[in-house]
């Protein structure tokens, strides 16, 4: 849990990962599309990953991934960014925690 909590606030915007997963891709893909350069830690290429995988667990993602933080916070999984973007907060929050500028 002490590793995820330090990795979620190393940068603006952190987002965990598994490599093969498309949500996951297109969480990035659409970070990257709002000009934000997000962490990104796939915790399946990872020695630590299924530790990681538990402390996301803990925090409550489910699924685990994509797990996102923004301003060190858990924001939420893919449902949720989506929702946040459609809604115009997750442009804000990235502007908030300095992530994106505008």
């Amino acid at each position: 849990m002490d590793r995820v909590n330090e990795l979620a606030k190393m940068k603006a915007a952190v987002i965990f990962t598994k490599s093969s997963c498309c949500m996951c891709h297109s969480i990035k893909t659409l970070f990257y599309e709002m000009g934000a350069s997000p962490a990104v830690h796939e915790i399946d290429r990872d020695a630590r990953g299924k530790e990681m995988e538990w402390a996301l667990q803990r925090f409550g993602c489910n699924p685990t991934v994509p797990a996102v933080f923004i301003g060190g916070k858990y924001v939420g999984s893919a449902r949720d960014v989506l929702s946040f973007h459609l809604d115009g907060s997750l442009k804000d929050m990235l502007i908030e925690a300095k992530a994106i500028w505008f």
